[in-house]
């Protein structure tokens, strides 16, 4: 039964749209400096699977019709190659980095709009898992690593911020807001602290 499979983990990694459409320039959507913390991201990424933290890739998928698109996105979206769809150039398809190895034990989501949580199945992945402590990656850290810690202090998680693996627009948008997420409690650590504290 599920009950004796519970593995009732400390931790989780939740690594947040590192896709080809955020990361390759060629897309509307394109974060400069994501693509920099890739290699940040695949050590969170292998430590995790060699200390038995469950990782999540909460991703963005949208439909070719546009009708699950953000509606403040919706115009840049349409007149950009519609990125992150089938029918865009696979340089801004959904697909993640290559240094990223997955592990068949991974969770895939396709969160809708900023918040891993926000109409996902995360809380309830994590929840089954006896996760306490939300290990965030990916980018933006004032859009969806922002949204998404905020979201699991809410629901009574603890979180951290690998300041490496994530990215802003500028290194002063960076560092505003991972100081903004550390005064209200949470965590800044980097990849490498990560493997020093799983061991």
């Amino acid at each position: 039964g599920f009950q004796s499979a519970r593995l009732a983990v400390d931790y989780a990694l939740v690594v947040i749209d590192m896709q080809r459409g955020f990361l390759d320039p060629s897309s509307p959507l394109y974060i400069a400096g994501a693509a920099d913390t890739v290699p940040a991201c695949a050590r969170a990424i292998d430590c995790c699977h060699r200390a038995g933290v469950p990782v999540v890739f909460a991703v963005r998928h949208y439909r070719a019709d546009g009708s699950d698109v953000e509606r403040a996105r919706y115009d840049v979206w349409a007149k950009g190659g519609k990125p992150l769809s089938e029918m865009c150039p696979a340089s801004m398809s959904d697909a993640w980095p290559e240094e990223f190895r997955r592990a068949p034990a991974d969770y895939v989501i396709v969160k809708p709009r900023f918040s891993a949580f926000f109409h996902t199945e995360l809380d309830l992945i994590l929840r089954r898992l006896g996760v306490d402590t939300v290990l965030l990656a990916g980018t933006t850290t004032p859009n969806c690593i922002r949204s998404t810690f905020y979201d699991a202090l809410s629901l009574d998680y603890d979180a951290v911020v690998l300041s490496d693996c994530t990215s802003s627009v500028t290194p002063a948008v960076q560092q505003a807001n991972l100081a903004d997420m550390q005064r209200v409690g949470g965590r800044i650590m980097t990849a490498a602290d990560l493997e020093q504290l799983l061991g």
